[in-house]
């Protein structure tokens, strides 16, 4: 974690600033732990990742096969931490560590898609920015891209394994967090940019909408999206589509610029193994304030 970052984020519990414990440092924050003084809530840092979760137990619990790596990679403070929060897992829960490590290989293999050139043509359209963020960011494709031309950028992710992919030719300017897309991580932080791609299907839309608009006061919001909704019966309860999210956007008083004001079909290919690929259309839409 780099330091700059402790001035932005907060207590996921009540918005209180955290103070910083160091078990391990040399240019970044390696291990070490995010105290609330107010509630004493913790949040781990771990391989240079904060996990800024609110129930860190219920994270590894889903993923206990990550759990299990990291004890054996860690300090002996940490060690028990985590051998506590395994502990407390709840048993019969499925395990997404190999699921979220084989997204991560597709992304990786997915890098070259016409969609990424596509987004960062955009972004040069667009003014330079102070602080920037992702939801969504996974391996740090669109991150590292934002981080040449604005001051500061944060990537959001549930992913850990992807989040570690995204680490590697770190940047000053760039740092990444493990955190729910939906928690308030930065308070009541502004942002100049926001992006958001594809990921209206894994949240829940306009929850999601409410959380942007109250980050961007003066900005803009670049958001993509192919409205793929049917995840079963982890499918959000209420969808978007092209005409809504628009509709929704000019309540919240975005104005929609860059001529996207009409729906799109942006081409975004994913390579899920030799043998087979899932070509998306993707909606975009870029709106300011």
């Amino acid at each position: 974690m780099k330091e700059f970052t402790l001035d932005y984020i907060k207590c996921l519990n009540c918005n209180s600033k955290l103070e910083l414990e160091v078990l391990k440092k040399q240019k970044e924050i390696e291990e070490g732990f995010l105290h609330c003084t107010k509630c004493e809530s913790v949040f781990p840092i771990i391989e240079k990742l904060p996990i800024i979760w609110d129930d860190f137990s219920s994270y590894i619990s889903n993923r206990r096969s990550l759990g299990g790596k990291l004890v054996n990679s860690v300090s002996p403070k940490m060690k028990l931490f985590l051998k506590k929060s395994l502990t407390n897992n709840i048993k019969n829960i499925e395990d997404r560590s190999n699921l979220e490590k084989r997204w991560t290989k597709i992304y990786q293999e997915s890098t070259r898609s016409r969609f990424y050139s596509t987004i960062k043509k955009k972004l040069g359209e667009l003014p330079a920015s102070k602080l920037s963020l992702e939801y969504g960011c996974s391996i740090g494709i669109i991150s590292k891209y934002m981080a040449e031309s604005s001051q500061t950028v944060f990537g959001i992710d549930r992913s850990f394994t992807a989040l570690k992919i995204a680490q590697k030719n770190p940047q000053e300017n760039l740092d990444y967090l493990v955190a729910d897309s939906l928690s308030p991580v930065f308070g009541k932080t502004k942002f100049d940019l926001v992006l958001a791609l594809n990921l209206l299907e894994l949240v829940e839309p306009r929850d999601f909408l409410n959380l942007i608009n109250d980050q961007i006061k003066n900005g803009r919001l670049l958001i993509t999206d192919p409205y793929d909704y049917d995840r079963g019966k982890n499918s959000v309860k209420q969808t978007l589509d092209e005409k809504t999210l628009r509709k929704d956007l000019r309540k919240f008083g975005f104005e929609i610029i860059l001529g996207t004001e009409k729906p799109s079909n942006l081409t975004w290919n994913l390579k899920l193994n030799p043998r087979t690929e899932l070509h998306y259309k993707v909606d975009l839409v870029i709106a300011q304030k």
